[in-house]
């Protein structure tokens, strides 16, 4: 467990399941990305460590695994490739809508990229919005050579190098199953 500013950020245990789903479709507008997330859980991809739940400093009785406040936000990292290079998925990423710009987020995806760069991990991609995820180092994916095998807008896709020693590979990202892609 780790605090990153008025958050508190830690791995998903087994208790947090059902509180990360509720976020999920709290914050999305279909259930899309909770059963995107239920389905990564039981899929190769999934890496133990690597799903990260940012819950409040005060407890509410909600949510709680271990002690900590409520969970209000989750980050998920899970196996893709870019090529034959195995690399991180950043997604999905969801704040209950009452804490959202609060740093909940910020603070899990933080806490999850800390994590993945403990664990030795080298490169992470993420399609998302691209105001959002460059201030936690995330450039331009097709800068590096690396794309889709689907039409994305070319500044949502992004990547990141943990290491900067291990420069990003060029490549089309594969997603785990249950992503479609």
């Amino acid at each position: 467990m780790r605090t990153h500013g008025n958050w508190i950020t830690r791995a998903e245990t087994a208790a947090d399941v059902p509180a990360i789903r509720e976020i999920d479709l709290a914050a999305f507008e279909t259930p899309l990305e909770a059963d995107l997330v239920d389905a990564l859980r039981a899929d190769s991809s999934w890496i133990d460590g690597l799903s990260v739940v940012s819950a409040s400093g005060e407890g509410d009785g909600r949510g709680q695994g271990d002690g900590g406040g409520r969970l209000v936000g989750h980050a998920l990292l899970t196996r893709c490739h870019i090529g034959d290079t195995p690399a991180l998925c950043l997604a999905p990423v969801a704040v209950l809508p009452a804490y959202q710009k609060t740093g909940a987020g910020s603070a899990a995806i933080r806490a999850a990229l800390r994590a993945a760069q403990d664990m030795g991990e080298r490169y992470v991609t993420v399609l998302g919005h691209p105001a959002y995820y460059p201030r936690f180092g995330f450039t331009r994916a097709s800068d590096h050579g690396i794309g889709l095998s689907i039409e994305v807008p070319d500044e949502a896709m992004m990547a990141l190098a943990l290491d900067e020693a291990h420069p990003l590979p060029s490549g089309t990202v594969r997603y785990a199953a249950p992503f479609g892609i």
